[in-house]
């Protein structure tokens, strides 16, 4: 396991003199404790005069030497009692079972040795020993911060970064004993998912049982060392509630309610933007307004979307395989998309499209009646136009014509803030020769960081009034109702996906209950 040095802050900054910043100078922005399976640290972040970026100073558990020792034993005789079977690690409903197994079995055996122990630190002691039993050693202290987006590993000689959603990128005081143990953790990662990193093959894209991406790199190919990227993923999904929220200030409510109305009545969609920029988190909560009467196929590299559970019975997430060791096994996006087809889908969503056979096999799917909803990196609505209908992509214009809108998200790394930064209806091309025409319906102003609305919407309405009869007023109408709907949701402060879920589920069954709470302004609980 993964075991960092670690101590008084005093001899910390003794031994590790390119952090030795903290003195009375310092400034200390954010304090909270932090809890990972019974195990509590203390978290403070600090401003410090000699460093441009914050300090991210965890404290552990003081644990003496005696007790450690006491520990390690314990571990290696359950660990014995228990034998671990790599291979099943790759079903994430298995490895918690073992997981809780392991925790149920050190919790007993400490008990009995030590009797007379309390229930903190029987927990304590049983959380620090599971987490290298099975997980990562310390490591898995700041996996369990959920205000962190990434945790990096850059060599032994540097030490290890974290990405805080409030402070950006910052460092700990934390450094990996060694090379070999950045080898050995990546080396642990890649075998629970059957994946393999070795100097003939020295890049690992993984990901953790959690769902977190992994990025592995050896020397001499990262030349500093050997690296490790931890994407962490939202341990609770994001709502349209967060998005339309102060808080966050993603989108605006009407824009939201475009939004939904587009998934309502299955037009397409593809969110672009650049890297943790939010394009999957959009995506997963665009996906929570598909009406609970339709089946949905997910494919994707990774498992990301989280669907409300209320309201989504008729789902199948389907996730890619990469080789195993001898080039065997792997399942490609391209072959999900294909056989998704074959398992007569009313909506697909499709994590990114990166090449073109991907891009060909998601546009015949909508030129061919499917609703169809993925992501793109592109920083602009006109890069997605490029980037699709120009080489190596090359997709003909009439089928381009088959996506109905494209929203593009931006994150600001200097602030820490994600924005949708612009909302724009494709215009259909009449034939091969034909321009494809973009009219962007909103626009994020970064100067006031406000949202401006540019043009109306005209294919959306062309659309929705050929396939649903609905007149103008009557688009209009549904488009105001919905803002009204998202506007109480933001008052009633439900973020949680599965309420969310019960609201929408509701919405579509029952909509004049829905809306008869939103006039009357009723609580939540009054209608679920």
């Amino acid at each position: 396991m993964l075991h960092f040095t670690y101590g008084p802050i005093l001899h910390l900054y003794d031994k590790m003199k390119e952090i030795n910043c903290i003195t009375e100078k310092s400034k200390l922005i954010d304090s909270y404790t932090l809890i990972t399976d019974k195990v509590p640290v203390s978290v403070n972040i600090w401003d410090c005069p000699n460093e441009s970026i914050p300090i991210y100073h965890i404290k552990f558990p003081n644990i003496g030497l005696g007790t450690q020792a006491f520990l390690n034993s314990l571990k290696e005789e359950i660990t014995r009692g228990i034998p671990l079977r790599n291979e099943l690690m790759t079903d994430p409903k298995i490895a918690k079972k073992i997981k809780l197994d392991y925790y149920k079995k050190l919790k007993s055996s400490i008990a009995e040795k030590l009797p007379d122990i309390s229930k903190e630190k029987l927990e304590l002691f049983s959380g620090i020993t599971l987490h290298k039993m099975h997980g990562l050693g310390d490591l898995e202290i700041i996996l369990g911060d959920n205000l962190l987006e990434e945790v990096t590993i850059n060599g032994s000689k540097e030490p290890i970064s974290i990405y805080h959603k409030k402070h950006g990128w910052c460092k700990t005081i934390l450094y990996p004993e060694n090379e070999e143990e950045i080898y050995n953790i990546s080396a642990l990662i890649g075998r629970n998912i059957g994946k393999d990193i070795t100097n003939l093959n020295p890049i690992m894209d993984a990901h953790l049982l959690t769902g977190d991406r992994v990025a592995s790199t050896l020397f001499p190919i990262s030349t500093s060392g050997n690296t490790i990227t931890i994407r962490r993923f939202a341990r609770t999904p994001w709502t349209i509630t967060h998005f339309i929220s102060p808080e966050y200030n993603t989108m605006t409510s009407e824009m939201a309610a475009i939004l939904w109305q587009a998934m309502q009545y299955e037009l397409n969609i593809i969110v672009a933007g650049g890297t943790a920029s939010g394009k999957t988190s959009v995506l997963n909560t665009l996906s929570s307004f598909i009406p609970p009467t339709q089946r949905i196929i997910s494919v994707e590299d990774t498992r990301e979307i989280s669907l409300p559970k209320p309201l989504h019975w008729n789902w199948v997430p389907m996730s890619s395989r990469t080789s195993n060791i001898e080039g065997q096994g792997e399942i490609s996006m391209l072959d999900l998309i294909i056989a998704s087809l074959r398992m007569r889908p009313d909506r697909m969503i499709v994590g990114e499209i990166r090449k073109q056979e991907q891009a060909q096999a998601l546009f015949e799917a909508m030129h061919t009646g499917h609703s169809i909803y993925s992501t793109m990196h592109a920083d602009t609505a006109q890069q997605v136009k490029r980037r699709l209908t120009e080489p190596p992509m090359n997709i003909p214009l009439v089928e381009v014509s088959s996506l109905h809108l494209i929203l593009v998200q931006y994150r600001d790394r200097r602030k820490g803030i994600r924005r949708t930064m612009e909302l724009t209806e494709v215009m259909p091309a009449t034939g091969e020769t034909s321009k494809l025409e973009l009219n962007t319906l909103y626009r994020w102003l970064p100067r006031k960081d406000q949202f401006e609305k540019v043009n109306s919407p005209i294919r959306i309405i062309d659309e929705l009034n050929l396939h649903t009869g609905m007149t103008v007023k009557e688009i209009n109408d549904d488009l105001n109702q919905k803002v009204s709907i998202l506007n109480w949701l933001k008052k009633e402060k439900v973020y949680n996906i599965d309420d969310l879920g019960n609201i929408l589920k509701t919405y579509y069954k029952e909509p004049d209950k829905l809306i008869k709470a939103v006039n009357n302004k009723w609580k939540i609980e009054k209608v679920i």
